[in-house]
């Protein structure tokens, strides 16, 4: 996950449904990915449990609604032509100098759990 910023917000839901907003009705490229496997596999107990993930970078897609809901964690919702992309678990935000929103979702001991990531154009690789 790219954190260019050194302020990144908690969310707030009338900000970051702003912020969607220049990414809507555009093709843009999607950062998505879960990353709770290496920290699932060991819960706090000691007991083994499932590691799981997703990942998926530079996805183009055209979002025709995005939508920011929940008390915290929030989840997200974008939809597309023919279907949506979900997300949820999100607690923190930032939009970085490159025009990038990035959403992160974190545990309660500071762990990347899940990122949502917007850009005009592709992310590094």
């Amino acid at each position: 996950m790219v954190w260019g910023n050194p302020v990144v917000e908690a969310i707030q839901i009338e900000k970051v449904q702003a912020a969607f907003q220049p990414f809507v009705g555009h093709r843009v490229y999607l950062h998505l990915e879960t990353t709770p496997g290496a920290y699932a596999a060991e819960s706090w107990d000691g007991s083994k449990g499932l590691a799981a993930g997703a990942y998926i970078r530079n996805a183009e897609v055209c979002i025709k609604r995005a939508v920011i809901a929940g008390r915290g964690p929030f989840r997200v919702g974008l939809q597309m032509e023919n279907g949506w992309i979900y997300a949820e678990g999100l607690t923190d935000w930032e939009l970085d100098a490159q025009g990038r929103l990035l959403l992160a979702g974190h545990d309660e001991v500071g762990r990347l759990a899940v990122a949502l990531e917007l850009s005009r154009t592709p992310f590094p690789l």
